[in-house]
């Protein structure tokens, strides 16, 4: 394949996701066609509106890449290049009329984020970033935050409901919870790595969560000087704590990612 050009995948990235957030925005007082209902999770036929209108805009650029999505793939997504997208993220929260939930787009080479966007078209924030650079809201640089107590940390943290996630992660969250200055659950992984990676969070914890829930945000973290760690997990999927450089070892969560 041709070499990519950073730049442009950027731009074209950003596009896609204000395009699926205008989407998200226009429907937002309308009813919700529910597509499928689990036990903890809604699939809306807006997902897959959204996740359409960004494979067309992303496939216009780069038509040889392939796209790895929460609503389904196209092309080879084992390719050294691949876009990673979850059309929206905090579905639930969307439906419930919770506006916490945003669009997330990265560009992986060789399974490693080289560019990422996530949209808030609620505020009509937009975090982006490509390798090697700073992360940027707004065309303003960000940085993770500089606490470095507990005590002083703002820290989410998210639940995959199945019993042995719960059984392993309230602990963490009970002790967690008696040491840090708050502890917050948004249900939208995009947004709580967008918010550790410009500072309004000092840490997110997640046991079990998707590739395409942190694929952006991972690099908004890494590029506003925080960590994102991470472990596999069954079935494809992570365990992973993105904080400010400083908290993680501190936060004792060694065994919560095992």
């Amino acid at each position: 394949m041709k070499r990519i050009s950073l730049n442009k995948s950027l731009a074209a990235a950003v596009k896609a996701a204000r395009a699926a957030g205008k989407i998200m925005r226009d429907n937002w007082y309308l009813p919700k066609h529910v597509n499928s209902a689990e036990a903890h999770d809604i699939k809306l036929e807006l997902d897959v509106r959204c996740q359409k209108l960004i494979t067309k805009i992303l496939h216009a650029a780069f038509p040889e890449i392939s796209l790895l999505g929460e609503e389904g793939d196209s092309g080879d997504v084992d390719a050294a290049f691949r876009w990673v997208v979850d059309p929206i993220d905090g579905t639930v929260n969307y439906f419930y009329g919770m506006p916490n939930a945003a669009v997330s787009i990265a560009l992986e080479h060789q399974k490693k984020s080289v560019v990422a966007v996530i949209y808030d078209p609620f505020t009509d924030e937009i975090w982006t970033t490509t390798k090697d650079e700073p992360t940027w809201l707004n065309g303003k640089i960000v940085r993770v935050s500089n606490r470095s107590k507990v005590g002083d940390a703002v820290i989410a943290m998210g639940f995959s409901k199945n019993k042995e996630n719960l059984r392993k992660s309230l602990p963490h969250l009970i002790r967690i919870s008696r040491r840090a200055k708050k502890i917050r659950i948004m249900g939208s992984a995009a947004l709580e790595l967008a918010y550790v990676a410009s500072g309004r969070l000092d840490a997110y914890i997640e046991r079990t969560i998707n590739l395409w829930d942190v694929a952006a945000g991972s690099l908004l973290v890494e590029n506003a000087g925080g960590e994102f760690y991470s472990l596999p997990a069954p079935g494809g999927k992570l365990r992973m704590c993105a904080d400010n450089g400083l908290l993680r070892r501190k936060l004792q969560i060694g065994s919560l990612l095992k």
